[in-house]
């Protein structure tokens, strides 16, 4: 099993990519409002005039949708391809980010 983890910079996409999510299969998924730091910092900045030049030229998202999943290890190609093809380039400026990390433990885990 994995932790799969994606964090979703578009939050307009957020219904329609669970709606797909559900069609291919993956019946969960933990979801969690989260900013990035670059947003904080600019937010934080002590010389406002500063900060508020750099919303204006950044463009900053004001916040992101992280997912945690826990995937059965055949379940994870198919949601990487599905994050591919609807998010598009995550190596893009301000695409996303997903990753997986190895479960060694779950208990409560549905099939």
């Amino acid at each position: 099993m994995k932790l799969l983890v994606f964090v979703m910079n578009d939050v307009e996409k957020l219904e329609k990519f669970l709606v797909e999510l559900k069609q291919r299969g993956i019946k969960g998924a933990t979801i969690i409002n989260s900013t990035g730091m670059g947003r904080v910092l600019i937010e934080n900045d002590d010389m406002d005039f500063i900060g508020s030049l750099k919303v204006l030229f950044d463009n900053p998202r004001a916040e992101s949708r992280t997912f945690l999943m826990a995937l059965e290890d055949e379940q994870v190609s198919v949601v990487l391809s599905f994050i591919d093809e609807f998010v598009g380039d995550l190596s893009r400026p301000n695409s996303g980010i997903v990753f997986t990390l190895p479960i060694d433990y779950i208990k409560g885990y549905k099939k």
